[in-house]
């Protein structure tokens, strides 16, 4: 077998010994390349000359929830071939690995290793939905180009919550759960429109449903993780159904601490839910559209100010070794 180890250095969780271990272990099972990112964007341009490189069977990749998504993002650059394309595979290196819990890895990534060889030689794999996001037609946000995601996107708040956490780090700060949670109050102190949203939800051949304050959009769960408490927003989200949405019609004082509250204490039976909650499952086609530009996220990376977002929910399309 032939594979490609794409390896995040700055990865938040791994040291450069722990990386050699890891590429050591690998290499023993495999004809490994190793290759390590030096710039933004990187790990896509890797994925994708793997996807074109029809001797490489498996990329794996070395890093957190944006390594993950950049490679997966290179390998399905001419779309989902999940019979075709390499495998994927995940060693969590990052500070949460939404992705890689998600498919069922443990958050360690020696033990995460373990598995992997373990499930290469057991021939183990299982093929994954994906959610694509989207520029809308006829919007100004037309030409923006199109962009896989693993396990999440978001639209407002969270959105907003997220690119004040890119900037606190890059003046240095630590990615860590008190950073986060430092963010979320400081976003909801500036939010501007916690009344009355100003995002509209489109589905073909439904109402549209109007003045959401927020929205969370999940191809799995659970949403996230606050260490090791798993954050359900959306319960019911699956690899295996089309994509969910948790959306929030109101964010005051009051509705805020009751739907963090609902949150933290979620299960995988049940999520947030009250009369300004909107929950959906299993959607293949949407729009979200807002009267101003909101900030807009995938998979925990920021993508700066968006009006109209088109999403798909993509069934079987991606292999991933597990």
């Amino acid at each position: 077998m032939r594979a490609l180890l794409v390896v995040n250095p700055a990865a938040t969780t791994t040291s450069a010994r722990t990386r050699d271990v890891l590429i050591h272990a690998l290499a023993s099972e495999m004809k490994l390349e190793v290759v390590t990112t030096e710039y933004r964007g990187h790990a896509r341009d890797l994925g994708r000359r793997a996807a074109d490189d029809s001797d490489i069977d498996l990329v794996v990749a070395l890093g957190g929830d944006g390594t993950v998504n950049e490679v997966v993002n290179g390998l399905l650059h001419n779309g989902p071939d999940p019979e075709n394309l390499p495998n994927f595979a995940v060693v969590p290196g990052g500070s949460t690995n939404v992705f890689a819990r998600a498919v069922g890895l443990p958050n360690e990534p020696v033990e995460a290793t373990g598995i992997l060889l373990d499930a290469l030689r057991e021939e183990r794999s299982r093929v994954v939905s994906l959610g694509l996001a989207a520029g809308t037609p006829g919007t100004e946000d037309e030409g923006v180009p199109s962009r896989w995601f693993t396990f999440c996107a978001g639209f407002g708040f969270d959105a907003g919550v997220i690119g004040r956490v890119e900037q606190q780090r890059e003046r240095g700060k630590r990615s860590t759960h008190a950073l986060y949670l430092r963010q979320v109050a400081r976003q909801f102190l500036s939010e501007p429109h916690r009344g009355k949203g100003r995002i509209t939800l489109e589905r073909p051949d439904q109402d549209p449903v109007e003045n959401l304050v927020m929205s969370i959009v999940c191809n799995t769960a659970p949403w996230t993780y606050l260490g090791n408490r798993p954050v359900f927003a959306a319960p019911e989200a699956s690899f295996e159904t089309g994509l969910d949405m948790l959306a929030l019609s109101k964010l005051s004082m009051s509705t805020a601490t009751r739907y963090a509250t609902q949150l933290l204490t979620s299960t995988p039976e049940k999520g947030p839910h009250g009369k300004h909650a909107v929950s959906m499952h299993d959607l293949t086609d949407f729009t979200l559209h807002s009267k101003a530009p909101l900030p807009f996220q995938m998979d925990g990376d920021h993508l700066g100010l968006r009006t109209s977002v088109t999403f798909t929910g993509v069934r079987r399309a991606l292999r991933v070794i597990v």
